[in-house]
Order: structure tokens, then C-alpha cells, then sequence
């Protein structure tokens, strides 16, 4: 497997949410690592971290968790030319209004926005699919048997 995937959280406390990803990513057979840090209150940390990645010969793919305002995201991938998705974390604060943070980036930065973990993960492994031909046909094959399973559930109907 040629590439990996980079979680970044914000905090330790969106541990839950990062071990959804995780789950799913094992399931797809992609190597992964997890850290922590803040946009907001480790900026330092979080660039000298981008720093080591963004000297990888490999491919990467960012996968930012962090909820409330989100800037994790954002300082992510004006940071870096690997590709960031953003998974943030479901909240009922502000009514999920600090969903917007994540929707709402300034112009030329432009984290993917993808809600459920799972579909992180898969989207993760697509990217790493473009140069990877074994996870490529681990998808494909993936696919097939949910078309395969609506089809045999539609037929069911009849």
C-alpha cells in the first residue's frame, strides 16, 4: 500500500468520532496515523506537524476533525497541497449551525465537507485508490455487492 492517511483532531475529545474513521479505514485495509493538534491553541504544533508531512514522498490524505468553529480544516489546506477532507464532529450546539464553519472556507482553500466517518474514510481511500490498484478493486468489488444487494432487494419486491 503506497500512501497513508493523516487524522488530525482537534482535541482528545473527539476521540469517538476519529474511531469511526478508524474502524473504516481498517476495513479498507489503508494505513493511517492519528494526532492532535489545535488551530486555535497549538498553531505552532500544528505547522511544525505539517511540516514533517508536507516533506512525505508519499502519497497523504488529511482527514481534519474538529467541530465548534473548525479552523483545523482550513489552516490544513491553505497549508498544505495534500488533499484535506473534514469530518467534523455532529453537534446540537447553535442548533448545528457550527456546521457552516466547516461549508463556509475563504477563497483558495477548500477542505472536502463529509459528515458521516464512514464516508471520510472512503473518500480517503478513493484518493489513495488514483495509485493504488489493489484498494482500487477492494472499492470496486465494494460496490458491486451494494448494487448487488439493491438489485436482489428490489427483485424481492415482485
Amino acid at each position: 500500500m503506497a500512501g497513508r492517511v493523516i487524522i488530525l483532531m482537534g482535541s482528545k475529545s473527539d476521540l469517538d468520532h476519529v474511531d469511526k474513521i478508524i474502524s473504516e479505514l481498517q476495513t479498507w485495509q489503508v494505513p493511517y496515523e492519528q494526532r492532535i493538534a489545535s488551530a486555535h491553541k497549538s498553531v505552532r504544533h500544528l505547522l511544525a506537524l505539517l511540516d514533517q508531512y508536507n516533506a512525505a514522498e508519499e502519497p497523504l490524505v488529511f482527514i481534519a476533525v474538529a467541530g465548534r468553529s473548525n479552523a483545523l480544516a482550513g489552516m490544513l489546506d491553505a497549508n498544505t497541497a495534500f488533499p484535506v477532507i473534514t469530518c467534523p464532529p455532529t453537534s446540537t450546539a447553535f442548533a448545528g449551525a457550527d456546521i457552516y464553519s466547516s461549508l463556509r472556507m475563504p477563497g483558495g482553500v477548500a477542505p472536502m465537507v463529509i459528515l458521516e466517518p464512514a464516508n471520510a474514510a472512503l473518500a480517503a481511500a478513493k484518493i489513495l485508490a488514483l495509485t493504488d490498484p489493489a484498494l482500487r478493486e477492494r472499492i470496486i468489488t465494494y460496490q458491486r455487492e451494494m448494487t448487488d444487494s439493491i438489485v436482489a432487494a428490489d427483485a424481492s419486491l415482485g
